[in-house]
């Protein structure tokens, strides 16, 4: 038998890389983790906890306003940008130590450095030059924004990446791009004082989520005063006088202070050996795996967004203890990324779980569709127009509920618990036979017994 330096190498200090050194170290392996950057990867140093510090900061401007509603006096506010920045900065700190210090009470050896494939065995840690050796090894490098080079003036732009670390805050910013990440940083910016607007190329925004929630959060975006161009895309940009020229394909110019690319993000797969190694990979440049996370190579495992699957932190979560079980206690487990619920956390809400009806009505015969919307009741005294939606897809010939929609308040927190509920397979029946909370806005979840509408072969009747 082959003697190796490791039972299993690391390549990439983000989520699923580090739960999966973790717990091999845990069991008794010998596991080496390496990372370039900072542990923690995307979610922590640089996407979803950094961002959901910025939006709860983003909130406050209406909170302030809400709070004469209800009988309070509210002096005059500011915002200081960079002691939110340094606010920011020592929490994730704190939390990188976490991982760093799990990693460690396991007793997996941590390296500092870019870590590189020789072959399917060989690692070289580019710090020191030295190479190592695994039975199994895990890619786990994550994803990065695109930065569109083709696009003339992109090198003036930023990324979400820069976001979090910008100097001082513009007092207006042009974002391009119409997914979860440029809709929440459109909110965010906004919130916090900037005049903010948002392009992108499709008819309307987040194309993936359910119609009725797109239009609501359009429509309650721009009644904000964000402002939206849709079916239009950027086609230079160029600085003038310390500002930033932005032409577009439909001729329209705008003079900001930032630009921010939120056009898709790009596996980490360039110079890491993947073809010495054998490692084969698609066209967008992301680790082609199978069902149990295997690469072409039959000890190399890839996880997460680096595999293009499910760019979600969970996922990655998940699929590193799929790992787990497969590789270490017998026991073959497929990640499971069916009915995964998400939330998008713009200003307000989006909680969604399963199908929405466009894609219910393609993959179901006859469905029935269950809607509310109304006023949330902190607005009947804050004075908002805002709307809560929310909106139940039901399979007709047997009842289950295949989709859950939420656009309100703590969306996202509904919607994980709704995400234990499809996929126990719940019914339409189980959701009426269930007490509502009163007064709450989830109590619309299951005081909803008409359908609003059905859907036959595709078509609202």
């Amino acid at each position: 038998m082959p003697s190796f330096d490791f039972d299993l190498f690391v390549i990439g200090g983000g989520s699923g890389g580090v739960r999966s050194a973790r717990v091999a170290a845990s069991l008794g392996k010998k596991v080496g983790i390496a990372e370039e950057y900072r542990y923690g990867g995307t979610c922590v140093i640089r996407g979803c906890v950094p961002k959901k510090l910025f939006v709860y900061a983003s909130q406050y401007s209406e909170h302030f306003e809400d709070a004469a509603g209800f009988g309070w006096t509210v002096g005059e506010s500011s915002f200081d940008w960079n002691k939110l920045i340094e606010a920011k900065d020592k929490e994730i700190a704190r939390l990188e130590g976490l991982y760093r210090k799990g990693l460690d009470n396991a007793k997996a050896e941590i390296f500092d450095t870019r870590a590189e494939l020789v072959d399917a065995h060989t690692v070289k840690l580019l710090k020191t030059g030295q190479t190592v050796t695994a039975e199994t090894i895990v890619i786990a490098t994550g994803g990065r924004p695109n930065l569109h080079t083709a696009l003339p003036g992109h090198e003036l732009c930023i990324s979400s990446n820069e976001a979090f670390h910008l100097k001082e805050l513009p007092k207006s910013i042009l974002i391009a791009g119409g997914g979860y990440i440029a809709v929440e940083f459109a909110n965010i910016f906004h919130g916090l004082g900037v005049e903010t607007t948002l392009i992108y190329r499709g008819a309307e925004i987040l194309s993936r989520f359910d119609q009725d929630l797109r239009k609501g959060l359009h429509e309650a975006m721009e009644e904000k005063g964000i402002r939206i161009l849709c079916h239009d895309i950027l086609s230079s940009i160029e600085k003038v006088e310390g500002r930033l020229l932005v032409r577009t394909k439909n001729d329209k110019v705008l003079t900001v202070d930032t630009v921010m690319l939120a056009l898709g993000r790009t596996p980490n797969t360039e110079n890491l050996g993947l073809q010495a190694a054998g490692v084969a990979i698609n066209d967008q440049g992301a680790v082609i795996v199978d069902e149990y996370s295997r690469t072409s190579v039959p000890n190399i495992y890839a996880l997460g967004d680096v595999t293009d699957r499910v760019q979600l932190t969970p996922v990655a979560i998940h699929e590193a203890m799929c790992f787990i079980e497969t590789v270490y206690k017998n026991n073959p487990t497929r990640p499971d990324h069916e009915l995964i619920a998400t939330a998008v956390f713009s200003q307000p809400e989006i909680g969604t779980v399963g199908l929405t009806e466009e894609e219910a009505a393609k993959r179901y015969p006859e469905l029935e569709v269950y809607r509310a919307q109304f006023r949330p009741m902190k607005a009947t005294l804050s004075g908002r127009s805002e709307k809560t939606i929310m909106k139940l897809i039901v399979n007709a010939a047997d009842r289950k509920v295949v989709g859950a929609h939420i656009l309100g308040h703590e969306a996202g927190e509904m919607a994980q618990l709704l995400g234990i509920t499809l996929k126990a397979g719940c019914t339409k029946d189980d959701f009426d036979r269930t007490m509502a909370v009163h007064p709450t806005a989830a109590e619309e979840l299951v005081t909803m017994y008409s359908p609003s509408y059905r859907i036959r072969n595709g078509e609202r009747v």
